[in-house]
């Protein structure tokens, strides 16, 4: 073991999952958290490293739940080195009908969520020395879509929030950046991606093909260690090239096959 301490949202299946398993690859210790009892229970089971591990059953929008969770995976391993702000919830339905209700819940957890996450986190990696936090955001916060206004909104107010901690932990020796993702190939994509959705991403994208959850966990592991010693405040896109691209690239794909 590193001796060293992650702290993983949303860590029951997916990016956050994959995240777990990476840190644990290197010998870090990992705490990790989800809203879903029977996920992480799985999640643990699956790993099967008990002597490494922690499991936290709490909603990152509870703040004196978060606080808690925090507390205890601080006193239960002895640090906190690193903090992954994965857990995240969406609402797929045309702005118009998007009720209070499910804004608030989005933002919530996808926006507020990482600000209580890191609050508590902060004043434990700083004793220690300090340390890293990765948020995950999303493409969706960088590109407007349909159907993505409270999720998209919500995104990219994390965008912004993982510039201003950066900027202001960066005193307490604390880095802070945010992942992007494209398509990745999760079980919420799956179950809400249909084949035409998939075809029109797979057109888009330069690398044509969806991102898998283990090369997330590489570029969030990257940002944890001290090979990222200097890179803090950005936000960086893990989406075979999608922001990147304009418009034509199915056609310009077309032309070069009849060249």
């Amino acid at each position: 073991m590193s001796g060293k301490v992650a702290f993983v949202t949303g860590a029951g299946r997916g990016i956050g999952f994959a995240t777990a398993r990476r840190f644990l690859a290197e010998g870090w210790r990992v705490a990790l958290l989800d809203i879903d009892a029977e996920l992480l229970g799985n999640a643990m089971a699956q790993l099967a490293a008990p002597e490494a591990t922690l499991a936290l059953h709490c909603d990152v929008a509870d703040a004196a739940g978060v606080q808690a969770a925090v507390r205890r995976a601080a006193q239960h391993f002895g640090r906190l080195d690193a903090l992954v702000n994965n857990a995240g919830t969406a609402v797929f339905k045309p702005i118009l009908e998007t009720t209070p209700e499910e804004w608030n819940r989005v933002l919530a957890v996808n926006l507020s969520g990482p600000f209580l996450a890191t609050q508590a986190a902060a004043p434990i990696m700083a004793e220690g020395g300090g340390g890293a936090v990765v948020n995950i955001t999303s493409i969706s916060g960088l590109r407007a879509s349909t159907l993505r206004v409270a999720y998209g909104t919500s995104k990219a107010g994390l965008a912004h929030l993982t510039k201003q901690q950066a900027v202001e932990l960066a005193s307490l020796g604390i880095r802070v950046n945010a992942v992007a993702p494209g398509p990745v190939d999760t079980a919420m994509a799956k179950a809400v991606h249909t084949r035409e959705i998939r075809k029109d991403y797979h057109d888009t994208i330069p690398l044509n093909r969806y991102g898998l959850e283990e090369e997330l966990a590489e570029t969030i592991f990257f940002l944890c260690s001290d090979r990222a010693s200097y890179l803090t405040g950005q936000v960086i896109a893990v989406d075979g090239g999608f922001e990147a691209t304009g418009i034509g690239l199915p056609t310009l794909r077309a032309a070069r096959r009849n060249l």
